[in-house]
């Protein structure tokens, strides 16, 4: 077997290196470059005795995926114990082990698919796949000029802690892997057009939710087929960043899309945050909800007595109705009943949304949304 099969397991990771932690001030930061010299090291291992894990991946996941509610998978003292049973008990812990497990036998399939090419594609040149690569990607990338690099440190100078000087070249070598990448995928699927692919991994059955919103302030059409449940913490800095995705979402899937408002204001990291549902709840009595919102959001993290008080004010509040409602304590309970259910779901963060009931948490990209949101519209009736 002709070696230099790139996908093998944790090599790619092991050349994936971010930029030095000098650069970097968030975390969560996505700068992640591939190392820009020796590439020819990532052609280097077999693939011999990795194909057994990968099927026995495969094995769990059917495995898992294929049980019966009726089955029965225990008994204690003569008492059946049913499938069922263990979804009720478990179903969430085990829908995000079984959607990561189907991820990743996905990825790596995928990875599979384009290594066999690429091999294919070097035995009929009678090459090396080093040599296909530096013919195919290596020789068509282009320099990284200045230009670039001060378009990117612009775009990005929040999340770089040094002045451009120092960044330079780290940013040049980052650029210039992204062209690597970019050209490669390029390359692999001119390949992968010129064959026959089919691929026959199925997801694991889809988990729902059963969410109560009776009650809870909703944007959209109250009929509409996809209800999108978010549960909030109006200082959370993510859920801030992830405002602008729904007032899309709404504009795209006009009539076909509901935004519920549920609170999970997270006290242990933001003190005010729970009083900020509270009085955002006081506004809904008045019927403008979704305006105190924006403004909480607009003005977050400030939510001392007077700041909520100005803010009513600001949205066109009867600002004396909302004092006496906001000072009697009277949403108390219903947030507090939305920190219980969302205790009961096993949720720890924000934001968390559930789209018909099925869970994507944090600050995810539109497309991200629209993926499941689509989905569903296309569900048998």
């Amino acid at each position: 077997m002709q070696r230099g099969l790139w996908w093998v397991p944790g090599v790619r990771n092991r050349l994936l290196e971010t930029i030095p932690a000098k650069l970097r001030v968030e975390p969560k930061s996505e700068i992640s470059p591939l190392r820009a010299e020796g590439l020819s090291k990532i052609f280097k291992t077999d693939m011999a005795g990795l194909v057994p894990v990968s099927l026995l991946l495969a094995a769990i996941l059917v495995s898992g995926c294929q049980k019966m509610d009726g089955a029965k998978i225990a008994e204690v003292d003569n008492q059946a114990i049913l499938a069922s049973d263990l979804q009720k008990y478990a179903g969430r812990e085990l829908s995000i082990q079984r959607e990561n497990l189907y991820k990743l036998e996905k990825r790596k399939l995928e990875e599979y698919i384009s290594a066999f090419l690429l091999t294919q594609e070097a035995k009929k040149r009678g090459a090396s796949v080093e040599t296909v690569l530096d013919q195919e990607v290596n020789s068509k990338i282009l320099p990284v000029g200045d230009d670039e690099i001060d378009v990117f440190y612009k775009s990005n100078k929040a999340r770089i802690a040094v002045d451009l000087d120092k960044a330079r070249e780290q940013i040049r070598g980052y650029l210039h892997n992204q062209k690597i990448e970019a050209q490669k995928a390029l390359f692999l699927k001119s390949l992968r057009s010129k064959a026959k692919v089919v691929t026959y991994l199925k997801p694991p059955p889809v988990f729902r939710v059963e969410l109560s919103v009776a009650g809870e302030p909703f944007r959209g059409s109250e009929k509409a087929p996809v209800t999108v449940v978010k549960f909030e913490d109006f200082h959370c800095p993510f859920c801030k960043q992830a405002q602008p995705t729904f007032n899309e979402l709404l504009s795209r899937y006009n009539g076909k899309v509901r935004l519920v408002h549920k609170d999970l204001p997270l006290e242990s990291l933001h003190p005010q945050a729970r009083q900020a549902a509270e009085a955002a709840r006081c506004a809904y009595e008045q019927g403008k909800f979704w305006e105190y919102h924006d403004k909480l959001y607009a003005n977050s993290p400030k939510a001392s007595v007077d700041d909520l008080k100005s803010y009513a004010k600001d949205v066109g509040l009867n600002v004396d109705s909302f004092d006496r409602c906001f000072a009697s304590g009277k949403y108390k309970a219903v947030v507090q009943q939305d920190l219980n259910e969302g205790a009961q779901l096993g949720l720890t963060g924000t934001p968390t949304f559930f789209i018909n009931g099925r869970e994507i948490s944090g600050n995810q990209p539109l497309e991200a949304f629209e993926a499941i949101i689509n989905e569903e519209l296309a569900r048998p009736k």
